[in-house]
């Protein structure tokens, strides 16, 4: 299990590259589900207009000046829940979004959650798909991410080559201006997991 001090790097974005690889572990109502990340954004708190965090606090992004490691949870369109990793220490509000994983345990039961009858790359592909597969839900909304009680995130050796990941802008955040070409999206290539969403290519 990953300790407090990864999460409280003050560097978002070298995080977000660096749960690349890492196994995000659910144990909600009494099962067990976990799968490799291979898909992340970094959110930059208020120097960063893509992030909840911008125009200050609000009642749904309080969690997000706590220290990290702790989940910041929040339902998006009114039907999904996204999952986020708070990092950094109190006030910055940096967060970094699991957009995909590697279904690699308790994939039964994740199908029956995505009422699904066949693994296939959309099982967890998405932000919205690997919460409800994992069952993660706004009560998980400030869990600890490092007492290993409902969730955690673990180092099993698999992170990602270097070489192997790849930056784009993030997706859904064209409304953030110049920040919206940010290339704070990251993904394992190849990786038949990560979500096929729409981004702002960069020129050049």
């Amino acid at each position: 299990m990953l300790d407090r001090d990864f999460y409280l790097q003050h560097d978002v974005v070298h995080v977000a590259r660096q749960l690349l690889g890492k196994v995000l572990v659910s144990n909600i109502d009494g099962r067990y589900c976990a799968g490799m990340i291979v898909e992340t954004e970094a959110y930059s708190g208020y120097r960063d207009k893509a992030c909840h965090a911008w125009k200050g606090r609000t009642n749904r992004n309080r969690i997000m000046y706590e220290n990290g490691g702790v989940a910041y949870v929040y339902l998006c369109y009114g039907i999904h829940y996204l999952f986020n990793v708070v990092t950094n220490t109190s006030d910055f509000a940096d967060v970094v979004l699991v957009r995909a994983l590697e279904p690699l345990e308790g994939v039964n039961t994740m199908l029956v959650r995505r009422e699904k009858n066949q693994p296939d790359r959309t099982l967890t592909s998405g932000p919205g798909s690997l919460s409800k597969a994992l069952g993660i839900k706004l009560a998980h909304y400030g869990t600890s991410l490092f007492e290993g009680n409902k969730l955690w995130i673990e180092d099993r050796g698999l992170s990602a080559s270097p070489r192997d990941i790849k930056a784009t802008p993030r997706i859904g955040v064209g409304y953030a201006g110049d920040d919206a070409l940010l290339p704070w999206r990251f993904y394992i290539e190849n990786n038949p997991n990560v979500s096929k969403g729409k981004f702002i290519q960069i020129a050049g």
